[in-house]
């Protein structure tokens, strides 16, 4: 009984050592990207668009007393640009 427990741990060690000596399999790592690229880069345009949009109706309807909702209207940027224009 004894004689059959060396045996067996004899071969355990020897397959051990075989595979230990073969060369080791390769994996390759392969990532899933949950978002593609291009969606983040168009996410993060869309957030940049809404942060300009959000900051220049805080920064004329709350800084600069007006009303929010007419800093989206083309007549305001069109009496900004003839402002800096310098025909007005």
């Amino acid at each position: 009984m004894v004689d059959s427990k060396k045996k067996v741990s004899l071969q355990e060690k020897e397959q051990k050592e075989t595979t230990a000596k073969a060369e080791p399999k390769q994996r390759k790592w392969v990532q899933i990207r949950l978002f593609p690229i291009w969606l983040r880069i168009v996410i993060v345009i869309a957030l940049i668009a809404l942060a300009m949009v959000l900051g220049v109706m805080v920064g004329y309807g709350v800084i600069g007393d007006g009303n929010p909702q007419d800093a989206l209207k083309w007549e305001t940027w069109q009496h900004i640009i003839d402002i800096m224009s310098g025909k007005k």
